[in-house]
């Protein structure tokens, strides 16, 4: 997508629809007029929008000051909103951490391209929020204001980073199409499988994956059944129900490419709708379309606490959706119930079912 030269056409365009279409959602209305959604934003710049200075970490430490908030970071096929407050914040010029009790980030500036603070008509009245994209024009977090948020410190953030361009013109760079790739030349899968099984951290699995240059899923296919395997789709909703019935508590990852928000704790209200699974607790909300979930693997990567598990949603281009752990703090072994769950979920293939670790 680029910008396009006939803004105003595009304004009254998205009028049109926002009043035949009030509930139609931003992401879904810049795709019904062919733009981004950064520049669906950016239309009502001067009205609606306030285009931001792209201050990323110096943004994010006023956070706090904003008090109770929602943040939402999703991708195409999944959407995840935690309610509380930005706490303990840190950050390097590459990334920032926020690590609160409600609120958990993994934040990669690299990505950050243009930020709004948007006001947005709702049944409830208006609702406003600050909302992050990525050079695509593609909404990369968003932090809505509650009932119990502070208003005026909102709104003296706002004037605080107010850029000096409020055209509502945005340029966005053209989303890479994506392409099937191949193993490296010369992959050398022997020292692949002892790089893996001398993991320490699942915070090396990174930089694994860069070292070998694979993909996700090519790494998970070339690791062997010993530590990733496939399994149903359905598995999904078999451990998420598992866990509102038995009160496991567990972790919930959801990302894209510049940010990840980390759900941790129990989860109780479950609830599928057409093609989406849903769950729907006070202050922690997941929407996940099932139609996407193309396949669900268990991974197993060693560390200095033992293996750690997770279950992977890949969609159709190898692209995480989410991803799913038992309750673990570093320098703790995962739970012993969240293993015992992952191991009566079935690989697909008899070929990978002696492999089932025991």
């Amino acid at each position: 997508m680029s910008a396009t030269p006939d803004i105003e056409t595009l304004r009254q365009q998205w009028l049109d629809l926002r009043s035949a279409l009030p509930r139609l959602r931003a992401r879904d209305a810049a795709k019904k007029l062919n733009i981004s959604e950064a520049q669906l934003v950016a239309l009502s710049c001067g009205s609606d929008a306030t285009r931001l200075r792209p201050e990323w970490a110096q943004l994010i430490e006023r956070i706090p000051g904003l008090g109770h908030v929602m943040a939402l970071t999703r991708n195409e096929s999944a959407v995840h909103e935690k309610k509380g407050v930005y706490e303990n914040i840190s950050s390097t010029p590459i990334h920032g951490l926020v690590v609160g009790e409600d609120i958990d980030l993994r934040l990669f500036w690299h990505s950050w391209h243009s930020a709004f603070a948007v006001r947005s008509e709702t049944a409830r009245g208006p609702l406003d929020s600050i909302q992050f994209f990525d050079t695509y024009g593609t909404a990369i977090h968003k932090i809505y204001l509650t009932s119990d948020s502070d208003r005026e410190a909102y709104l003296q953030l706002v004037g605080d980073f107010i850029h000096d361009d409020q055209s509502p013109e945005h340029s966005v760079q053209p989303e890479p199409e994506h392409a099937e790739t191949s193993l490296p030349e010369n992959f050398d899968g022997e020292a692949f499988r002892a790089a893996w099984t001398a993991l320490r951290d699942t915070h090396d699995f990174f930089p694994l994956l860069r070292k070998f240059k694979l993909e996700r899923r090519q790494a998970f296919v070339e690791a062997g059944s010993e530590y990733a395997y496939q399994v149903a789709t359905t598995s999904v909703r078999t451990i998420l129900n598992g866990a509102a019935a038995t009160g496991l508590e567990i972790m919930v990852f959801v990302g894209n490419r510049g940010a990840i928000q980390i759900h941790t704790g129990h989860i109780k209200h479950l609830l599928p709708m057409e093609e989406w699974f849903n769950i729907m607790d006070p202050g922690f909300n997941l929407h996940l379309r099932e139609t996407d979930v193309h396949e669900v693997w268990v991974v197993r990567k060693p560390t200095d606490d033992g293996i750690v598990t997770s279950l992977e949603l890949l969609d159709s281009k190898g692209d995480v959706i989410a991803m799913l752990f038992g309750k673990r703090k570093p320098g703790s072994p995962e739970l012993g119930e969240w293993r015992e769950a992952i191991h009566l979920l079935r690989p697909l293939g008899e070929h990978q079912s002696a492999a089932v670790p025991a």
